[in-house]
């Protein structure tokens, strides 16, 4: 699919994740105000949407181990609770989607995903080809997953994105992670003298994975480290690739699409 681009919506932008399923609808319609105030200026882009599950989907993961594996004899109700969580912020995202004026798609990934010791092996892309194709804004999330050695797994938005560059014909140009203000030589929470990372390419890579912090709440998907690491490893498989990393401060998921050297945030690519 020429010029796709892939945009996630961070989980914890779209909902507070100290609260149990409980969504942030302003940051959710402004970005979906942001992405029409796209469309209405530029010629149609194929787009493809995916967001994290927040204090939906997470909550119920860690409280029955689902990310970590769930034998035949667990309590699997576990598994089913962690899904229809999933799904009912899913649910939220599209509907905010649609009344803005966005012909946004709601695709379950869980109904055909298989992972194997955590990685994603099997998923069934048809239906995101042929929305694509018809001008449609599929939206997927991460889910559950059931795992051919594990039991269960979590198969977060990034799983999902490697899937479809490594193993489909749906290889982007850019990928949007929205919900960091950027990346940092240190969590600057902690430290506040950490510095701001415009740029990651091969040069630098090493340091900040080094300097990586995870996530401090509650995250059964690795937190920031093992975002980075996994946009790493697709821009290495895609040399072409580029990967940004913005906040969701008002405006700039609009200018970074508009622009894709907007000096906001930090982002990654092969070379210099």
């Amino acid at each position: 699919m020429p010029n796709l681009t892939l945009i996630k919506f961070g989980g914890s932008t779209i909902t507070d994740k100290h609260q149990p399923e409980t969504p942030n609808l302003p940051i959710i319609a402004q970005l979906a105000a942001e992405l029409q105030a796209v469309r209405e200026q530029q010629p149609p882009r194929p787009l493809l949407i995916g967001h994290g599950s927040g204090s939906f989907g997470h909550t119920y993961a860690a409280q029955y181990g689902v990310h970590t594996g769930l034998r035949d004899t667990a309590d699997w109700r576990g598994y089913a609770l962690t899904g229809a969580a999933a799904g009912r912020l899913n649910r939220i995202v599209v509907d905010t989607l649609l009344a803005a004026g966005l012909p946004a798609l709601a695709v379950q990934p869980s109904a055909s995903l298989r992972c194997e010791r955590g990685v994603v092996v099997q998923w069934h892309t048809a239906t995101l080809d042929l929305a694509l194709a018809r001008g449609l804004l599929p939206v997927v999330h991460g889910d559950v997953a059931f795992d051919l050695v594990q039991g269960s797994a979590i198969a977060s938005t990034e799983a999902l994105f490697t899937y479809l560059v490594r193993h489909t014909e749906l290889v982007p140009t850019r990928i949007i992670l929205v919900g960091e203000t950027a990346v940092y030589t240190s969590d600057p929470y902690l430290n506040p003298h950490a510095e701001r990372v415009p740029l990651i390419t091969a040069a630098n890579i090493d340091t900040v994975l080094a300097g990586a912090a995870g996530s401090r709440a509650v995250d059964v998907t690795g937190g920031m480290r093992s975002k980075l690491h996994l946009m790493w490893q697709l821009i290495e498989a895609v040399p072409s690739l580029q990967v940004h990393l913005i906040t969701a401060e008002c405006g700039a998921l609009q200018r970074a699409l508009l622009d894709a050297d907007a000096d906001l945030g930090t982002r990654m690519r092969r070379h210099p």
